[in-house]
């Protein structure tokens, strides 16, 4: 394996950690964490191979709470966030990169119960109208999701920079 892989590797697998790291950190407040920051984090920064840290969380969180029904969405709510966060503009200032990221780290967090609810509809034998008693039943914990996102999402910008400037400061 080049040396380049191997770091790439390793570096990936150390983002995988923080994340899962930083979620057990910001237990004490639910719904309040950095994992919606990480992920647009890591898509500024690494694009398409931001899909391997994200993944590392995902299957962390499998291994140390269990492959239950739970986790299932796991599989598809941050490749969400990842995937919008790829179709926005890499060239945009910072001056809108940073309230624009903060709006998509929000959303993102409102919208959480909405993109859980389908598996839960599934696994559970829900119908339309139970799913949606679902989502109504937790949106309040939407709500406190959105506002800790959209205050994190003010970090995004700083991180992704401060990750740019340890990779050229590594590459000396």
């Amino acid at each position: 394996m080049k040396k380049n892989k191997l770091v790439d590797l390793t570096v990936f697998a150390l983002l995988g950690v923080i994340m899962f790291v930083s979620k057990y950190l910001t237990e004490a407040f639910p719904n309040v964490h950095f994992i919606g920051m990480l992920t647009i984090v890591y898509t500024i920064v690494y694009r398409k191979k931001a899909l391997i840290p994200i993944y590392v969380f995902v299957f962390l969180i499998g291994i140390f709470n269990g492959f239950n029904m739970w986790w299932i969405p796991y599989l598809y709510i941050w490749t969400v966030l990842w995937a919008i966060t790829m179709l926005l503009s890499k060239n945009m200032s910072k001056k809108v990169a940073i309230p624009v990221y903060s709006v998509v780290c929000a959303l993102h967090g409102l919208c959480y119960g909405i993109l859980y609810a389908p598996a839960q509809a599934l696994m559970f034998g829900l119908d339309f109208k139970g799913m949606l008693t679902w989502i109504a039943a937790g949106f309040y914990f939407d709500i406190i999701h959105c506002i800790g996102n959209f205050a994190l999402g003010f970090l995004i910008i700083p991180l992704a920079e401060a990750i740019r400037k340890a990779h050229k400061t590594a590459e000396k």
